[in-house]
């Protein structure tokens, strides 16, 4: 497995810096000398039930009508294969669905709070490309935008409501929202599909609740809640229910309002343990084949190699997993959990002299300066530099995954 490591540093430089903390920079419109070209948006769905519920202590009702969905949100739209086939089996779905949250709604739904999120992020992003900058036709058009989802409902309802908020329910055909079958999926850490992930991740995961620090913690706000010494929690599963409560107005346990900026730090604290940022492999097998990706259709817009030569957005709906190991890779992860609806946007500038190209990256609304590179518009070979350590082709990611020879951590 060692040749493979070496092979997977070749791809670029092991010293790009893993500095966390954002430089948050002012949101600007495109230079006057330069032309956006290409924008791609990785974002996290909107607010939802929990996935689990606290044990032990009063319980939310999540209630069916928490989950009506506004009329501005609606949109006609499609969900096929990533070849325009159909719908994959969606696993992930039936796990939620095999039980119920009480108030008589399955855990992890996308609610209408989340979908108004979505919708607002969608006129954000219409503000910004074609309110403000025409670059984008105020219709949608397939040939002009893609969408990718994971195979999960809320994921699919959040890219829905995101292109009825960007195109104000104006389209001449019918959306696709393309999504793969569980196995294949990289737009999450994918311990399914990456068996050393797999060996490395699950390890690290039942790791992270027993360093001393969060363990002790854990101890404490177990009593605090009256939660039986045999229940099996941990701080992001108590965080995701805290959240998703106070979200929507519903009650949550007192004392959590002492605990609050525990929960929240050592939520973080063992995400961190689990992707370890500072091992260059673990990031590689967790975002490494969708950092790929969004580099592949930099270069083939560049190029004038793509299939699509009109496609001007691509818009990938995911999750919070998916978005804290990619702020992780550019080294601006800033130590919060991202919140529903957080956005990483790419943007695609080229001089109109010159032809020199840059990428500018904004988290949630603001640009960032990306380690490693000269300024918030980074010219493309630092860029690709910066993203070179992480970065894997498909082929080298399942030689990675399935070398899992010797990976045991003790």
């Amino acid at each position: 497995m060692r040749n493979l490591w070496t092979k997977a540093s070749v791809l670029g430089s092991v010293s790009v810096s893993m500095a966390f903390g954002s430089v948050l920079w002012s949101q600007k419109k495109t230079e006057p000398d330069q032309m956006l070209k290409l924008v791609q948006v990785l974002f996290r769905h909107g607010a939802r039930t929990p996935l689990k519920s606290i044990p032990d202590v009063m319980e939310a009702q999540w209630a069916p009508n928490l989950l009506e969905p506004p009329a501005h949100t609606h949109i006609n739209y499609v969900v096929t294969d990533l070849h325009g086939g159909p719908r994959p089996p969606a696993p992930v779905e039936d796990s939620y669905r095999s039980s119920i949250l009480t108030g008589g709604t399955f855990p992890g739904q996308l609610t209408t709070v989340g979908m108004q999120q979505l919708y607002e992020l969608g006129e954000r992003l219409r503000k910004r490309y074609i309110v403000e900058n025409p670059f984008l036709s105020p219709t949608f058009s397939p040939a002009e935008v893609y969408v990718r989802s994971t195979n999960i409902v809320r994921t699919i309802e959040s890219a829905k409501c995101l292109i009825a908020g960007l195109f104000q329910q104006k389209q001449k055909e019918i959306v696709p929202i393309l999504t793969t079958e569980a196995e294949a999926e990289i737009l999450y850490p994918n311990y399914h599909g990456c068996k050393l992930l797999k060996i490395l991740g699950g390890h690290r995961w039942a790791e992270s609740s027993t360093l001393p620090d969060i363990a002790a913690d854990l101890q404490s706000i177990q009593s605090a809640l009256g939660i039986a010494t045999h229940q099996h929690i941990d701080f992001i599963l108590i965080r995701d229910d805290m959240v998703a409560r106070e979200t929507h107005g519903l009650p949550c346990p007192p004392v959590l309002d002492t605990w609050r900026n525990t929960v929240e730090q050592r939520a973080v604290d063992m995400i961190c343990h689990i992707y370890e940022p500072g091992k260059r492999e673990n990031l590689q097998l967790c975002v490494g084949p969708l950092l790929h990706t969004l580099m592949v259709n930099i270069e083939e817009k560049l190029q004038g190699t793509s299939s699509e030569p009109n496609r001007k957005l691509f818009l990938y709906s995911a999750h919070d997993t998916t978005l804290m190991p990619c702020l992780m890779a550019l080294g601006i992860f800033d130590m919060r959990w991202p919140p529903y609806a957080a956005d990483i946007t790419l943007e695609l500038h080229q001089h109109r002299q010159n032809k020199e190209a840059f990428v500018k990256v904004s988290y949630i609304g603001q640009d960032q300066h990306i380690p490693g590179c000269s300024g918030v518009y980074c010219p493309l070979q630092e860029f690709k530099q910066a993203l070179s350590a992480y970065s894997l082709t498909s082929e080298l990611y399942q030689s990675l995954c399935n070398s899992t020879e010797g990976s045991t951590e003790p």
